[in-house]
């Protein structure tokens, strides 16, 4: 089962923010390649509409071995970007485990990361790999590759939706479960008793709307 996941992350972990010290109202988005063994999203743009030519000259970080302005283009840089991979950051993460970059974009006060994995042991595997290692990320949405088309239409709210969601992605559905509504709860930031309300009565109404005719 193919899921996909957003997290987001902020500080100055992450070796790009120290683009942001040169250059805090500018949003970066990673140019996204086939990746090899040896070179991984090895460009990226850097967009500040206050600045006509950007250069990295004082660009630096633990995790930058090199970095260099391949074009300017309206205010916006196309960069080309060498990672010193022995600093461990969401990159490392993502060759380690194996799951996909799908897009990745970055303001001076947060980064998005879009990941796909192929299965939920994958995404659990990077999110373990990102504890271990320090590396500080928040999971803020998480479906499958065929999600329920919609929350209305089913009768769900958001937070219905959402709980019921992440609860059959973790494995919360299984049998024998591969999650706990602890597990649940340490995804949603909510209480286990909140996500066994939602996931009650999500499940109450989802029947309701699928399996039965009422009129209320």
């Amino acid at each position: 089962m193919t899921i996909e996941a957003t997290f987001t992350a902020t500080g100055d972990e992450f070796p790009l923010a120290a683009v942001f010290s040169e250059f805090p109202t500018a949003e970066i988005e990673l140019d996204r390649v086939v990746p090899t063994d040896e070179f991984i999203i090895p460009y990226f743009w850097v967009r500040d509409a206050e600045i006509e030519n950007i250069s990295m000259e004082h660009v630096t970080h633990p995790g930058i071995h090199d970095i260099r302005v391949i074009d300017n283009v309206n205010g916006a840089a196309f960069i080309r970007i060498d990672w010193d991979l022995a600093y461990e950051s969401v990159l490392t993460a993502i060759i380690e485990t194996k799951v996909n970059l799908i897009s990745a974009l970055g303001s001076e006060t947060q980064w998005s990361f879009e990941l796909r994995a192929e299965s939920r042991q994958v995404l659990a595997d990077f999110q373990s790999y990102c504890r271990d290692h320090d590396i500080p990320l928040e999971l803020t949405t998480l479906h499958t590759l065929s999600p329920f088309e919609s929350g209305q239409e089913y009768d769900l709210t958001n937070a219905q939706r959402e709980a019921m969601t992440i609860a059959y992605a973790l494995g919360y559905y299984d049998s024998p479960r591969e999650a706990t509504r602890q597990d649940v709860a340490n995804e949603l930031s909510i209480s286990p008793q909140a996500v066994g309300s939602r996931l009650q009565r999500g499940t109450r109404r989802l029947i309701a709307s699928t399996l039965t005719r009422l009129d209320e």
